[in-house]
C-alpha cells in the first residue's frame, strides 16, 4: 500500500472516531475534528503533512504511476 492512500485512511479514520466519540462520550472529542481538519487545510497550501514523515520513516514508499490519487 502507498503512502497517500494510508494518510487518505488515518484520517478519515480519525474524523470518524472523532464524531462517534463527540456523540457518544463528550462534545469535546470534536476537537479531534477540528485537528484533522486544519492539518488537511494547511497542508493542501503548504505541501507539509505530519504524517508524511512518520511513514517515510517506516519506509513506505509514495504511490507512482496509475497507483497514484489525482
Amino acid at each position: 500500500m502507498c503512502r497517500e492512500r494510508i494518510i487518505f485512511r488515518i484520517a478519515g479514520s480519525l474524523i470518524l472516531l472523532g464524531v462517534i466519540l463527540g456523540y457518544y462520550v463528550s462534545p469535546y472529542w470534536l476537537i479531534l475534528d477540528a485537528f484533522v481538519g486544519v492539518n488537511m487545510l494547511q497542508s493542501s497550501f503548504t505541501g507539509f503533512c505530519p504524517m508524511t514523515l512518520i511513514l517515510k520513516a517506516m519506509k513506505i514508499e509514495a504511490c507512482s504511476g496509475s497507483a497514484q490519487l489525482t
